[in-house]
């Protein structure tokens, strides 16, 4: 027999017992009668609805989960197709390219000079490809994560530099989507929030070890202590001017993750001379 046929036949039972409980109760209060064998088997009765309750809301839970992640889903692969629809645009644009390396030889008149040449038109074209950066993200078997970072990517303001490093192409986590996307949207939104025209490189790292995601986010930030690290989780802890309307996004996000018993470590870090948050989450 099928699942769904044994479910809707348990769900019958628990309904019928539910009735046939009433009829006990109704029947206990006009005869005035007590007999321990009705008794008895009013709370077997009674057992099996409880039982019938809890398994229903079980599923209605499990149920809501889902449509969730499948509005996640379809919310989020749409950038990523975006993603995909652009670089197969380009491809014709890439043939040209290929055309007019493989001709240069017939404009130049050494080696040296062509060497030269096809170097810089391929660096150039290299940078002005942005979508090359974010090609690893394509990669990762979590198709839901890597479309809500690509749309947090392209969304963000033009003067922050994003890098994208993915060490693990299978990306495996116990934690549900919508609340895996809830605690790294507040990461990135944390890192975005804090950048400037001055200060403006953001790192994303993408791993996976013992069956668990390892997401690691950093971001220039210049003049904070080491003290006040610890503080980012505190409720209402804001290093914003506007702090009554923050405060809440770190901390939220760190009871989310102890829920699922992962963990979240803050650190400070040196890149180039230039000081970074590093905001790393297993989970």
């Amino acid at each position: 027999m099928a699942n769904w046929a044994r479910k809707f036949l348990y769900r019958i039972f628990c309904v019928l017992a539910m009735l046939v409980s009433v009829y006990l109760i109704v029947d206990f209060l006009v005869s005035g009668t007590f007999d321990y064998r009705i008794f008895t088997m009013f709370l077997l009765l009674t057992v099996v609805e409880i039982w019938g309750i809890i398994d229903w809301r079980r599923n209605y839970l499990l149920m809501q989960q889902k449509e969730s992640e499948l509005k996640l889903y379809k919310h989020y692969i749409r950038p990523l197709e975006e993603l995909v629809k652009e670089i197969r645009a380009k491809q014709h644009e890439f043939d040209n390219h290929v055309n007019a390396i493989l001709n240069m030889h017939l404009t130049v008149n050494d080696y040296e000079e062509l060497v030269a040449r096809q170097s810089a038109y391929i660096t150039e074209v290299i940078r002005d490809d942005d979508s090359r950066r974010y090609l690893p993200l394509l990669r990762i078997s979590d198709k839901v994560l890597a479309g809500f970072l690509y749309s947090k990517i392209v969304r963000a303001p033009s003067f922050i530099k994003t890098e994208v490093e993915v060490k693990s192409l299978e990306i495996i986590s116990g934690i549900s989507e919508h609340h895996l996307i809830e605690i790294v949207g507040t990461l990135v939104d944390n890192a975005y929030e804090a950048c400037t025209k001055e200060m403006n490189r953001v790192v994303m790292e993408l791993d996976s070890e013992n069956d668990r995601l390892v997401f690691l986010i950093k971001n220039q930030l210049q003049g904070m202590k080491l003290k006040n690290i610890h503080r980012f989780f505190e409720k209402g802890y804001s290093t914003k001017t506007d702090s009554d309307r923050h405060g809440l996004g770190l901390y939220n996000a760190k009871m989310l993750i102890g829920r699922y018993h992962g963990e979240i470590v803050v650190s400070m870090e040196k890149m180039n001379g230039a000081d970074f948050i590093c905001m790393k989450v297993v989970v």
